[in-house]
């Protein structure tokens, strides 16, 4: 975690989620933290028994075969699209760059900041873009929706048109990593498309985010590129026992969108109450806006409570969801202490 330049500014990562860091930063903060830097469910699926067998052999063709079933109903991907499992949906957009070479990339932002790292890193030209009509000249465009941090989200119909504009000339990444409670805004539907490759994450929505899996939806040809690059066993045989089952639970599925979106509520009220404006997000975390939120990132670490602030945006906070009773209470004892907050 390195430190932010502007004296009394919160330290800043990449990432939420770096309670190791927070604790060396902090080392007088009550224990045990409370990491709401990510957009992680809180309510994490049950873990089910699973055979030695997932553990001490590699997962076979049956394995790969019922993680592709639950995944493509759970998701609407149809029968003609490529439904290709990973490490999570970083692990994508990590390797598309190298997979899928580009001069130029067009990014809508204001968004997760790895997809820019990712292309950057093999020397392209990215450019951020407030627009989709920004993409026109592009090899690849990508957008994120509903969008980290801020909620954005873009309609099927406008990615669509975005598809068919690509399609003269490149390749369009749709990141729905945050889509699993809002399934009416996913394009999934659509991943047959030879110009579209759809990214979802696992670990978010079912709180399990160490389980490492997610998946890339798209055509088979597109599909038949990503796996060479994977190589066999590109998901763990722990990782496919358990998300074909979680992916088939559509009433646990049910039930954590309905749990979460109150929690998204209690949440906003609280942090409005404490002076915060809120900007947007998803049921999974909140982007608040305050003058002093730097101030209160400090605040708030200090009394073992993480929150992730963004260089590029000073004024802003995200929080994830508070896991429990005694975590609501510390968060609203922490946020009422600020003095003038």
């Amino acid at each position: 975690m390195t430190a932010h330049s502007a004296i009394g500014a919160p330290p800043l990562v990449a990432h939420g989620g770096r309670l190791d860091a927070a604790r060396r930063l902090y080392p007088n903060a009550p224990q045990p933290w409370i990491d709401l830097s990510t957009g992680v469910n809180p309510r994490a699926y049950p873990l089910p028994p699973l055979a030695d067998e997932v553990f001490t052999r590699l997962p076979d063709d049956d394995a790969f075969a019922a993680i592709d079933s639950a995944a493509r109903t759970a998701y609407g991907a149809p029968a003609g699209a490529d439904v290709v499992p990973g490490g999570g949906a970083q692990a994508f957009i990590q390797m598309l760059p190298r997979v899928f070479p580009a001069k130029r990339v067009a990014i809508l932002g204001f968004t997760y900041a790895e997809h820019a790292a990712c292309w950057a890193a093999m020397g392209v030209q990215v450019d951020i873009v407030e627009t989709l009509d920004a993409f026109a000249n592009a090899d690849v465009g990508v957008i994120v929706t509903p969008n980290n941090p801020d909620g954005r989200v873009v309609e099927p119909q406008d990615i669509l048109s975005a598809a068919t504009q690509m399609s003269q000339r490149g390749l369009l990444i749709v990141d729905e990593s945050f889509m699993d409670f809002t399934p009416e805004g996913s394009v999934a539907r659509f991943a047959q498309n030879e110009s579209l490759v759809v990214l979802r994450s696992f670990g978010k929505a079912y709180g399990l985010p160490g389980l490492r899996l997610g998946f890339a939806l798209c055509s088979h040809a597109l599909g038949a590129k990503l796996r060479a690059a994977l190589g066999p066993w590109a998901a763990s045989g722990p990782a496919l026992a358990i998300g074909a089952r979680a992916l088939a639970d559509q009433a646990w599925r049910t039930g954590a969108a309905r749990a979460c979106a109150g929690d998204a509520a209690r949440l906003d009220a609280l942090l409005t109450q404490a002076g915060f404006y809120i900007v947007g997000g998803t049921t999974l975390f909140r982007l608040a806006a305050h003058p002093q939120a730097s101030r209160f990132f400090v605040h708030l670490a200090a009394r073992g409570l993480l929150t992730r602030g963004f260089a590029d945006r000073p004024d802003g906070l995200r929080f994830g969801l508070p896991p429990n009773e005694s975590a609501w209470a510390r968060l609203a004892a922490a946020l009422e202490s600020v003095d003038g907050g």
